[in-house]
């Protein structure tokens, strides 16, 4: 199986940005397609963006259309979640999650998570 670890995260102001890191390790990670998803206090975890094994296929969740770009480098076992104009919303844990097969959204549909790393914006 894969392991996943989330790296990156951290304190920034409204309208700064931050790179998300998940490393993999294990098994290749160009076997599975990845997610991000992140929690607030007291809330549930939600799908932020996917990218399937190859990199082709992308999704995004609405709320952070043209702010967040996913992307992955097969060669280094990593995917990237940069994430632009930041706002106090998005404060959260981000957790990289691992499937085989396609892209997908939902929670439930992964096998394999990280710890999460966290992100706090200040307004």
């Amino acid at each position: 199986q894969v392991q996943l670890v989330e790296s990156g995260g951290g304190l920034v102001q409204a309208g700064g940005s931050l790179r998300l890191s998940c490393a993999a390790s294990g098994r290749p990670i160009s076997l599975y397609a990845v997610g991000w998803f992140r929690q607030a206090p007291g809330k549930e975890r939600d799908f932020v963006a996917a990218i399937s094994w190859g990199g082709g296929n992308t999704n995004y969740a609405d709320s952070v259309k043209g702010r967040f770009t996913i992307s992955r480098d097969n060669a280094k076992s990593t995917v990237y979640l940069e994430m632009n104009s930041l706002k106090p919303e998005d404060t959260a844990v981000y957790y990289c999650a691992a499937r085989r097969g396609i892209v997908a959204t939902d929670v439930r549909e992964y096998d394999y998570w990280g710890q999460g790393t966290q992100v706090t914006i200040s307004s």
